[in-house]
């Protein structure tokens, strides 16, 4: 069986390395890495899309990746219950045409006792920015 540390019941400070490992594998750009840390069924919201499974996650991240250049997360840390987490995130990046952006959004995480997430729920709002104004380097 798959495992992905750390597992729930979470505390603070394992809730807190869940994300860091998540904000790592993110920033690596990797869809098959990232994936991986969620379950075969993972059921996915984000923006107006809904995505589910491994496959889907991977074919979405792909294509985000192909069209938000220079991609750079940052995850903060909100709250959580045993097997949740709420994190509050920003990323930034530029598009085809040399524009640049800042997303900020939230995200309500489910895991299941293995500690893979089988639900992701992203509400994300994008901000025009000047490449001088960029602050996640």
């Amino acid at each position: 069986m798959e495992k992905k540390l750390p597992l729930p019941p979470f505390t603070e400070a394992s809730a807190k390395t869940k994300i860091q490992l998540a904000e790592d594998a993110w920033n690596s750009q990797d869809p098959v890495k990232v994936s991986m840390a969620y379950t075969l069924d993972s059921e996915w919201r984000n923006r107006s899309q809904f995505i589910n499974g491994r496959a889907e996650i991977q074919e979405f991240l792909a294509d985000k990746w192909k069209n938000e250049l220079d991609y750079k997360l940052k995850k903060t840390y909100w709250a959580h219950t045993d097997n949740r987490i709420a994190v509050r995130f920003e990323y930034e990046y530029r598009d085809r045409n040399g524009q640049w952006y800042r997303a900020y959004g939230n995200e309500n995480w489910e895991f299941d006792e293995n500690g893979l997430m089988r639900k992701r729920y992203a509400s994300i709002n994008d901000a025009f920015i000047e490449e001088h104004e960029r602050r996640i380097l």
